[in-house]
């Protein structure tokens, strides 16, 4: 879409603290209306809809619109956030095996500004599976660069976390 679309949707999202939980509806009503001006088959579309619905508590509703989303072809930056925000939603619905199973492997893909989001949302569904281990362990892999010292003692415990323990005879 042009960027005259996405300055708008930007500057809808900008006032989405000035919709109270009881006038969701009419932010969602906002989205929607942004969304009818784009081809009936744009990814965009589905994707805006479904972080409406999904930003005012209704992960069950994004969902199926962020696979919608997905399957029209949204890709790169969106694409990548379309996948963190729906592991959110399937985790927050009782889906966290589908959510660790769609960004396990964003954990091999190109790297981005949204890398530390993957990880800590992948915890986030690993924890609700009792692998709390594991997500401890990306949660310390994610933070460990961001730290002033230390990272390399982090490091080796986020990846300790998850290695075989050695077994004593």
């Amino acid at each position: 879409m042009d960027r005259d679309w996405e300055d708008r949707v930007s500057a809808a999202w900008a006032t989405f603290d000035d919709y109270p939980e009881e006038r969701a509806a009419e932010f969602r009503a906002l989205i929607d209306a942004l969304v009818a001006e784009l081809p009936e088959d744009s990814p965009l579309g589905p994707f805006e809809q479904a972080c409406a619905w999904d930003s005012t508590g209704h992960s069950d509703r994004a969902v199926p619109l962020y696979r919608e989303a997905l399957a029209r072809g949204l890709s790169g930056y969106k694409g990548r956030r379309a996948k963190i925000q729906m592991s959110s939603s399937l985790r927050n619905v009782g889906r966290a095996e589908e959510g660790v199973a769609l960004l396990t492997p964003e954990l091999d893909g190109p790297s981005d500004e949204l890398d530390d989001a993957v990880r800590a949302t992948l915890a986030l569904c690993l924890s609700s599976l009792g692998r709390d281990r594991e997500g401890l362990a990306l949660v310390l892999g994610a933070l460990a660069p961001h730290l002033p010292r230390y990272q390399r003692s982090m490091a080796n415990y986020a990846r300790a976390l998850t290695e075989p323990q050695p077994q004593e005879a």
